[in-house]
């Protein structure tokens, strides 16, 4: 006899006719669907668990700009994007048209919407007032320096920021992945706001924690340019005759930071997609 199992006794035997019966199942024809069907199932389960994940991160991540051929770009602001107090040539937009051009990306002129002054406001009834004709494949968002200003309010600001932000992914055919977002130059750095800096720095900081928490949450790329506005001071060259916008010079590294991060996508490579 067997040792007792739960207070029965095991007939002399029985170990050998249960692995003898669990072979026989195991090489039963229904044993192969049962481990297709878990085979199935994991997989199943493995592939909506990345589906999600990947519709989770792109709520949450940032996504790497792509830039194609046959360029269509739209820059919406304010002074910094029209270039107040440098030539047409230097503005951040058409140099960044320009380096593409090197790059081998056809590219139109940039349709820059952007006028020195304007709060978040006055932004979003010129983009109403443009009525634009069709959608554009590389849109550009940088505004709030003058809401701070002028005095207005962070709380105020955000919902409005978020307007126009999901405006410029409509304007891109709802394509995240051909919209940025610059971030406040800070202009305490500067011999206009050299008196006030350490004010300027904190309201500036501000409204660019709140413009890239929406930015991130709408899963757009956002580029953090105001360290290199901080460089004013030391260096004069970074800030244009007015003592108080970006030069030429600055442009051209901000032109730098976005295309270090983005993907080409010149005609060639185009053409073999």
């Amino acid at each position: 006899m067997s040792k007792p199992i739960g207070g029965f006794a095991r007939p002399v035997g029985a170990s050998r006719l249960t692995s003898k019966f669990q072979r026989g199942w195991q090489n039963h024809p229904l044993s192969f669907f049962r481990k297709s069907q878990k085979r199935f199932t994991f997989k199943l389960m493995t592939r909506l668990l990345s589906i999600l994940s990947l519709l989770v991160c792109s709520q949450t991540m940032a996504q790497k700009i792509i830039i194609e051929d046959n360029l269509r770009f739209l820059a919406l602001g304010d002074s910094y994007t029209i270039g107040e107090s440098v030539t047409a040539d230097s503005r951040w937009p058409v140099l960044l048209v320009d380096s593409l051009h090197h790059h081998g990306i056809n590219a139109l002129e940039p349709n820059i919407v952007a006028t020195t002054g304007w709060r978040t406001d006055e932004l979003k009834r010129a983009i109403e007032k443009a009525k634009f004709k069709g959608t554009f494949s590389l849109v550009s968002l940088l505004i709030g320096v003058n809401n701070f200003y002028q005095g207005k309010t962070v709380e105020s600001y955000a919902p409005e920021f978020e307007e126009l932000l999901r405006t410029a992914i409509r304007l891109a055919d709802g394509r995240k992945d051909h919209v940025f977002v610059l971030s406040i130059p800070d202009y305490g750095y500067t011999p206009f706001g050299q008196n006030k800096r350490e004010q300027i720095t904190e309201g500036v900081d501000a409204f660019n924690k709140v413009n890239k928490e929406i930015t991130e949450k709408l899963g757009i790329r956002y580029f953090d340019i105001t360290p290199i506005s901080r460089r004013g001071l030391a260096e004069p060259d970074l800030v244009a005759s007015d003592g108080l916008h970006p030069s030429g010079k600055m442009y051209s590294e901000w032109v730098e930071l976005i295309l270090k991060d983005a993907t080409l996508v010149p005609e060639e490579e185009d053409e073999e997609k």
